[in-house]
């Protein structure tokens, strides 16, 4: 009895698999194993086969148990858990990489199956416990909390790589951009002379290209240059950050403030990326920013491919194995930085600055308040959201504007279709004084653009007093100075149809090259009395008025 007792002992005796997994790992033989864990060599040599098999490797987590490896190792050692439907592990773990796929549906699947097959299906917990304990003792590169292709973390080194001036020997940081895919533990790293708004943009896009791919989300730290504000109950995110986020499909979650955890894998690697980047490169030499790229670019290739330490492969691999087919594709094109100057008063002159150049905008929007989007080659300017405007960016300063024709209001876009041809066609038709007077004015200036507002004025004399008029007036101020003027034309034709009907302007030039004005339309010539401001009125004015009772 006693006999049969203890044989019964040692046949159901719990295998120590802990501890032949321990002292493999330490280097011992099979025979120095056995004796040490108290099992026999074939026991040695068929845990041993089946931990390679499994990918169970030590050291473990201090939670696993002896009855959860036994689990994993040899699934169908005792005939009661015959009845329940065994667990495809690798199966769950590889569908449950796959977005939206939850432990809860995988189970519902698990439970039909096992119905269909006439066998026990686990309960949900026990489905969630069973793989959890076989996520945690395989090491699997996939976590439960990070899908692939699921987030894409990003931050600035705290630590920076010195660049020295060649000549003074001035020194000058260099600043390491970060970005890490939690999954795989696949990396990028830059470096950068500082870390404002066109840096930071430009590393993601960077970053992106460097993976081939784009994450579901983007998790960034809160820093100024893309975070503007982000508490409890809003989040405001720079402009430029939106849009690119917007551009490769991708949301934005910043870290929650205080909360490390939420960016766990991104310090994590900020920390490995100090160790084998910038301190890796504490006795390197810098002159120049491109030699600390080119620098850190070629330690970043050996942390990315250097070997884990508890199971095979390394972040690359398990990028390229486990991650790249769930990210995202990239655009066709790459996206083109853009920035924003917000809250810009349009000029009476329609126009709008980028600090260099000017551009104009719809002129109805005199006075009211746009914003300005700039990027390498474009202006456009939007008001309440709209855009009403868009340029070719000019990079060299210009002094004239840059204006579209449709935004000029009627009377100034009529000025564009102005030429010299058309202002000597008209003249001519008129008459010859007045074909003198438009020469005059497309040749006193360096070019005959400058005299083109002159012709318009005096065409719209030709349309309010005739041609006839106009002939007679551009005859007439000849005889009074040879650099005539708009103003002088005008006046000798308002005093040419005034009250009394005459066409006679009474104009006459003083010997200081002023004028004075004779009743009748004689001439007097008052050196003695010329008005300072060029026009002078004559008697007969004077008179009219205290006729008619309005001067004593």
């Amino acid at each position: 009895m006693i006999g049969v007792t203890i044989k019964y002992q040692e046949d159901t005796k719990m295998v120590n698999y802990k501890e032949i997994l321990r002292l493999s790992a330490e280097g011992n033989s099979q025979r120095q194993i056995a004796a040490g864990s108290g099992n026999s060599r074939n026991t040695v040599i068929e845990v041993l086969e089946s931990a390679k098999s499994h990918n169970v490797t030590w050291p473990l987590d201090e939670s696993v148990t002896n009855e959860q490896l036994e689990a994993i190792l040899f699934p169908n050692r005792h005939a009661s858990d015959n009845a329940y439907l065994a667990l495809d592990f690798s199966y769950i773990h590889k569908e449950l990489a796959k977005p939206k796929v939850t432990l809860t549906l995988l189970w519902d699947e698990y439970r039909q199956k096992a119905e269909a097959l006439g066998k026990r299906p686990y309960m949900p917990t026990q489905f969630g416990d069973k793989y959890r304990a076989w996520a945690r003792i395989t090491k699997a590169t996939m976590r439960i909390h990070h899908k692939p292709g699921d987030a894409m973390e990003v931050d600035w080194a705290g630590q920076t790589l010195p660049i020295y001036e060649s000549v003074t020997g001035e020194e000058s940081p260099a600043y390491l951009f970060i970005a890490v895919l939690p999954c795989s533990g696949y990396t990028y790293a830059e470096a950068t002379s500082d870390m404002k708004l066109e840096n930071w943009l430009n590393c993601h896009v960077h970053a992106y290209e460097y993976f081939g791919g784009v994450a579901r989300l983007l998790i960034p730290d809160n820093l100024k240059t893309g975070v503007i504000k982000n508490t409890r109950y809003e989040t405001v995110l720079n402009r430029s950050y939106q849009e690119l986020a917007e551009y490769y499909d991708t949301a934005i979650v910043p870290a929650r403030v205080e909360h490390p955890k939420d960016k766990s894998h991104a310090e994590g690697t900020v920390r490995f990326a100090s160790t084998w980047i910038l301190a890796a490169l504490r006795n390197e030499h810098f002159f120049t920013l491109a030699e600390a790229k080119e620098a850190v670019s070629s330690k970043l290739e050996e942390l990315n491919t250097r070997a884990f330490k508890q199971r095979e492969g390394c972040r690359k691999s398990a990028y390229l194995e486990e991650e790249k087919a769930y990210m995202k594709p990239l655009p066709n094109q790459r996206y083109e930085l853009a920035t924003w100057n917000p809250n810009l008063t349009v000029g009476s002159d329609y126009l709008v600055s980028d600090g260099k150049n000017r551009y104009s905008v719809p002129f109805d929007l005199i006075g009211e308040k746009v914003d300005m989007r700039l990027t390498s080659n474009t202006v456009e300017i939007f008001f309440h959201g709209s855009r009403v405007a868009s340029h070719v960016r000019k990079q060299a300063a210009q002094r004239e504007p840059i204006v579209n024709p449709d935004h000029m209001p009627p009377e100034h876009r009529k000025y564009l279709g102005y030429n010299t041809e058309d202002f000597m066609r008209w003249a001519e038709s008129v008459g010859a004084k007045t074909a003198k007077i438009v020469s005059h004015f497309l040749t006193a200036g360096k070019e005959p653009e400058q005299g083109f507002k002159a012709c318009a004025s005096l065409t719209k004399l030709g349309e309010k007093y005739g041609g006839k008029k106009l002939e007679s007036a551009c005859n007439e101020v000849f005889s009074y100075t040879q650099a005539p003027s708009i103003r002088l034309i005008s006046t000798i034709l308002k005093s040419s149809t005034g009250a009394s009907g005459s066409e006679q302007s009474g104009l006459k030039q003083s010997g200081k090259g002023r004028f004075t004005k004779t009743h009748d339309g004689a001439n007097a010539h008052d050196a003695n009395n010329s008005n300072a401001y060029g026009i002078t009125r004559g008697a007969a004015y004077y008179s009219n008025l205290r006729k008619d009772g309005e001067s004593k």
